[in-house]
């Protein structure tokens, strides 16, 4: 049942490696709230008319950092969204504040295996694409756990259900939004 509110709230911005849960747990606390649900990842392939995959394969990385950045500054409602980013979102230069200034941020984190587990055999996942996915995840967590460190308050969702993990993150949204003031 959507939440009673009076006013306009600032948005909620999930991050997280990829598999940790955003998307999923994201789309509840959206429905939960009354708020509208933006996958980064997904309005980015909407926009470009084809899939994550065709755009590393076609465009490269870089340019699709770049269509992560305009989604980031132009591609999603200012208030009252759930908004779930790609997992090297905030791993470029000056993402994660400006996702900062725009509503409390919350990390979705699991176990390598974890990731591994959930995202083994997915042909979405370009980064997964090697020989050996798992020391790939253990490789790309490590150069970005720092970032994801510092992004905002931490949930562990190794273990437990959707439901359970979307409670998590409501109740640190509740409480960060009283305090939360736009940068």
């Amino acid at each position: 049942m959507p939440v009673e509110r009076s006013q306009l709230q600032p948005n909620l911005y999930l991050v997280g490696f990829m598999g940790t849960g955003k998307s999923a747990v994201g789309r509840n606390v959206a429905q939960r709230l009354g708020y509208q649900f933006m996958d980064s990842d997904q309005a980015i392939e909407e926009s470009q008319g084809r899939s994550i995959k065709e755009i590393f394969e076609s465009d490269g990385e870089a340019a699709f950092r770049k269509m992560e950045k305009s989604f980031v500054e132009a591609g999603h409602p200012n208030e009252d969204c759930v908004v779930s980013c790609g997992g090297g979102l905030i791993a470029q230069p000056g993402i994660l504040e400006r996702i900062q200034s725009k509503g409390p941020v919350v990390c979705l984190l699991a176990a390598p295996q974890t990731i591994f587990d959930r995202v083994n055999g997915s042909k979405k996942r370009p980064l997964l694409n090697v020989e050996n996915p798992l020391a790939k995840i253990e490789e790309l967590l490590k150069e970005r756990e720092p970032i994801y460190r510092k992004a905002g308050t931490e949930v562990l969702t190794d273990g437990r259900t959707i439901a359970d993990v979307a409670a998590h993150v409501m109740r640190v949204y509740k409480s960060e939004t009283k305090s939360w003031q736009p940068k």
